[in-house]
């Protein structure tokens, strides 16, 4: 059954998915960007780039959550979502779910939340 009326909710169900969402970047990101050497290692990437993936996160992130930009903002995250599930199934060989927790599961479900940014501009409640 749909209740029509949860349609008028919308923007602040996409407004907590991005705030939401905009929080787990951009704490993955600020871990990168100020722990570029130790990130790097853990991740196997040069510790410029670790920044760089740092930057691009805060920056999706920032975007995600206040609606500024939205799309570009996604479209960085999406980039780094791919990255890392990339990363994850064809160097690592991760299954969906690993035995440590490390599966590539979480970062489908935040390729997906971006996607949805992507497509829909994040809803009404946005600056820009």
């Amino acid at each position: 059954m749909i209740v029509p009326e949860l349609i008028n909710y919308t923007d602040w169900a996409l407004l907590l998915l991005r705030i939401i969402t905009g929080i787990v970047f951009l704490s993955s990101g600020w871990s990168h960007f100020t722990k570029p050497a130790e990130r790097s290692e853990s991740i196997g990437m040069s510790k410029t780039f670790t920044f760089i993936l740092g930057l691009g996160e805060i920056i999706g992130a920032i975007g995600v959550i206040l609606g500024i930009f939205i799309q570009i903002a996604a479209l960085i995250l999406i980039i780094v979502m791919l990255g890392a599930i990339g990363k994850k199934i064809f160097v690592w060989k991760t299954g969906f779910y690993a035995e440590k927790g490390y599966g590539w599961h979480y970062d489908v479900i935040l390729l997906s939340a971006t996607s949805v940014f992507l497509t829909t501009g994040g809803g009404n409640l946005i600056l820009l």
